[in-house]
């Protein structure tokens, strides 16, 4: 089976889903502990409450003016608040007795009590009561209260969150996968193409030049001319299965003569390019002071597959140059440590919006292009040789160029 995209190998799925078990878990923790944190703040309001109930019950100036300090108080209560006495009897009507308690007002009044009865229970189990007491003894009355809506709200909006994020990556996978099965899709097409038309040329050559040797059977000066084009044919055959049997494969990778790998492009092109009615001089230009390099610019490569990247690039550059004359130049040059390699043609350029679209699978500007050449020449020097090839300059009317960078 073919691949065509590397699968992140499983620790690093193991990896991505420990960070989003410790995101959820700090989220939770952290709206948890803010959580407490209001919960001890309506205690200690509800605390307060209680001792300024007892101040009142406790003073020996019934007609001091103690306004002040419940306004203060009770303007910071936002939770709800049931005031009852010892025996957690209350009055239903009294509005000061509690507070922040939505009450139906079509219940009857027993249905009222029942209502503020059960939430005093409830409210009992999750806060235990506040005592207002005498002297520290006599219980005058109990202070029932619950969490406010803002605690409600903080208790499920992590787990909310989290769904809604759940959801999000669910819908982004869903996506994604759409995209790549799409993608994979093109892939396939395209690469049946590409295989049709790789073995479809030598194949057509292989049956003109076998009615030619029907023709010319007798002369055999003509026959000999004819059997070495036959193994052209068939050893281009062999290298058209060559590169296909090693896309998916690991590609034996070793030092090669750029040059040398160059001038059989170029020497395959020079008998394909007159058939096209143009005239395209190819040439090669070495970047370098040094004259051993002009002879041999060598690389770690798979010599068939970058001879594959390289006819690609120049057949699109071919396609490019629409006037009947052009020039396609391959140019090496170096760094310390790095190999450059530029395919320069005076073709017709590369709109600036597609520039970053050419690599993608099955995007073609040819009207009877299938949009794959490109995106195997950007997996074979990406994926195989760990370099990378991108489209440096582009200028309408002009010309582009291709640049392949490889490691030294």
């Amino acid at each position: 089976m073919i691949k065509f995209r590397r699968e992140f190998p499983l620790y690093i799925k193991f990896l991505l889903l420990l960070i989003a078990s410790l995101i959820a878990i700090a989220t939770l923790a952290y709206t948890n502990n803010v959580v407490k944190q209001l919960q001890e703040r309506e205690k200690r309001i509800a605390t307060l409450y209680a001792k300024g109930l007892e101040y009142i019950a406790q003073s020996n100036e019934p007609e001091k003016d103690y306004t002040f300090i419940f306004e203060n108080i009770i303007q910071e209560i936002d939770f709800p608040l049931i005031l009852t006495d010892a025996q957690n009897n209350f009055d239903v009507d009294n509005l000061t007795q509690i507070r922040n308690v939505e009450i139906d007002t079509n219940l009857s009044r027993e249905e009222k009590i029942k209502f503020i009865t059960d939430l005093i229970k409830k409210m009992d189990e999750t806060h235990p009561p506040i005592l207002v007491t005498y002297a520290d003894t006599i219980v005058l009355s109990k202070i029932h209260y619950g969490d406010s809506k803002l605690v409600e709200e903080l208790r499920y909006y992590p787990y909310v969150q989290l769904l809604i994020a759940a959801a999000f990556i669910l819908l982004a996978y869903i996506g994604f996968s759409y995209v790549k099965k799409n993608e994979n899709s093109k892939i396939w097409v395209g690469l049946s193409k590409e295989t049709a038309h790789q073995l479809g040329t030598p194949l057509s050559s292989l049956m003109g030049w076998i009615e030619l040797l029907k023709i010319n059977s007798n002369d055999p000066d003509k026959v000999n001319d004819l059997i070495s084009e036959i193994e052209n044919d068939l050893e281009r055959l062999k290298k058209v299965a060559d590169r296909f049997s090693k896309i998916g494969s690991t590609p034996e990778m070793r030092e090669e003569n750029l040059i040398k790998v160059i001038e059989r492009v170029i020497a395959y092109f020079e008998r394909r390019i007159p058939q096209s009615g143009k005239n395209i001089e190819l040439v090669i230009d070495i970047k370098s002071s040094s004259e051993s390099l002009k002879q041999q610019f060598t690389a770690k490569i798979n010599p068939e597959l970058f001879e594959w990247v390289l006819e690609n690039l120049t057949k699109n550059a071919i396609d490019a140059i629409e006037e009947k004359t052009g020039k396609i130049t391959y140019q090496l040059s170096e760094d310390r440590k790095h190999i450059f390699l530029d395919v320069i043609d005076t073709g017709k350029g590369i709109d600036l919006k597609y520039r970053k679209e050419i690599f993608r699978p099955g995007f073609s500007t040819k009207k009877r292009g299938w949009g794959l050449g490109l995106s195997l020449a950007k997996r074979i020097i990406e994926e195989y040789h760990k370099g990378e090839i991108f489209v440096k300059t582009s200028s309408p009317g002009k010309g582009s160029v291709m640049r392949i960078v490889l490691k030294k």
